[in-house]
């Protein structure tokens, strides 16, 4: 597997999750299970069926959580004279301004502003320098903008 790049708090998060996922959500399950089991014959017990599905979609979350975690490159950048991976970026576009943070596929979100550094506009920002124009390649063409900050 690839390294796969946590801004501090995205890789806090992930393992915030997991912990939850390892404590509370296995035991809420074994309890739903354990409770199941009591109600009798097995083979046309819904409930029993359904929570067994559920904890096997959790041990599925637990295990690539881990891998994501045992993987896991931490960004810590504090250099904001060319785009990395962790900056904060401010882009012009045709007169209005739009804020982006570079982080890794994990952590992407573009409605939170996050976008992946394996996007076309990730891609195309990173190593640029304030003030630069980019072209942004898309399906209509490339569309440019301008780098106003990074921070």
């Amino acid at each position: 597997m690839k390294d796969q790049y946590l801004t501090r708090e995205g890789y806090d998060e992930l393992e915030s999750k997991l912990q939850n996922l390892k404590t509370t959500r296995r035991r809420e399950i074994a309890d739903a299970i354990h409770t199941a089991k009591e109600q009798g014959d097995l083979s046309e017990n819904a409930e029993y069926v359904q929570a067994k599905e559920e904890q096997q979609r959790i041990e599925e979350q637990i295990s690539d959580l881990e891998t994501t975690l045992k993987h896991a490159r931490v960004i810590a950048n504090s250099d904001t004279t060319e785009v990395s991976l962790g900056n904060t970026v401010v882009v012009a576009w045709n007169g209005s301004k739009k804020e982006y943070r570079l982080v890794g596929s994990n952590e992407a979100d573009p409605m939170q502003g996050k976008i992946s550094n394996e996007s076309p506009i990730g891609k195309a920002l990173l190593g640029k320098t304030s003030g630069q124009e980019v072209e942004i390649p898309t399906p209509s063409g490339g569309k440019k903008c301008k780098v106003v900050e990074i921070r």
